[in-house]
């Protein structure tokens, strides 16, 4: 959980940017792309490269949540768009959220503690002064502020000079740019043989993508919702968080074969992306 809100850093500023800029369909896209990228693209290469066995118990309450969260969405911008009150709706689950992992893991001894110990195996070590932990800290922000706004531009350009609604950028590139923390992370648990961190990973990314990143975007400026999205990519999102909640709890596990169905369902929502909805 930790590390999937960590590794959604990026979406986190690239979404802020965008509200602030005035392009809500990449606010909005990179948030629903990431999330559906990081279940069919990301778990599906990890399920190839080693099949998935995941803790139920560890995980029941972060899988069921990512569903929740994408349920909440497709609630809230049934007005078409995402206000101020929204945000603080989103903002205010992610805090009942934050409150009941922290009860269940200190009051209830979770199992998932193991998988934060195997969390930290998969980063580099820090270093060991404060003074250094905090100038790298400074320094990874600044770069990550100025590599977003260089993303940003670049998938504007990229939108305008090819003529695809930027909707559809941001729902692909974007959002596969901004996703690349988290594919590092859960392939490299993937190798390792750390099948938990892998999927914990994703799912506490998909839930600070939803809760946390499009409340404060959309607290900060108000997001039209594009009407590509409404139509067919927040039920895309949803569909494949409840595949994936039913792919967990029905074998505890993602199987090659689950995983290569996965991949081939990204492929194809990339081409229907550009084919069907670049005009």
């Amino acid at each position: 959980m930790i590390v999937g809100f960590g590794t959604s850093a990026p979406e986190l500023v690239v979404s802020v940017n965008a509200a602030v800029d005035g392009r809500p369909d990449i606010a909005l896209g990179n948030v629903v792309g990431s999330n559906i990228g990081n279940i069919l693209l990301v778990l599906g290469a990890c399920a190839l490269i080693t099949p998935l066995a995941v803790k139920p118990l560890a995980l029941r309450r972060d899988a069921v949540t990512v569903v929740a969260a994408s349920a909440l969405f497709l609630g809230l911008v049934g007005g078409d768009a995402l206000g101020r009150g929204d945000a603080a709706i989103l903002l205010g689950a992610l805090t009942c959220y934050l409150v009941w992992a922290y009860r269940s893991e200190r009051f209830h001894g979770a199992p998932s503690g193991a998988v934060h110990e195997a969390e930290a195996d998969e980063l580099s070590a820090v270093p060991k002064s404060a003074l250094w932990t905090v100038a790298a800290v400074i320094f990874g922000l600044l770069l990550l502020i100025g590599g977003s706004q260089v993303l940003l531009l670049g998938a504007i350009g990229i939108a305008e000079h090819f003529e695809v609604p930027e909707a559809v950028i941001g729902l692909t590139l974007v959002a596969v740019g901004t996703s690349l923390p988290e594919i590092t992370i859960s392939v490299i648990a993937a190798v390792r043989g750390h099948a938990d961190v892998a999927v914990g990973n994703i799912l506490g990314s998909n839930i600070f993508n939803l809760l946390g990143i499009l409340g404060v975007s959309a607290f900060l400026q108000p997001l039209p919702v594009p009407e590509r999205i409404l139509q067919f990519d927040q039920w895309v999102m949803l569909g494949t968080s409840v595949l994936l909640l039913l792919l967990l709890y029905t074998d505890r596990r993602l199987s090659r074969l689950e995983g290569g169905s996965l991949v081939v369902g990204y492929g194809s929502y990339v081409w229907l992306s550009f084919s069907a909805f670049s005009g």
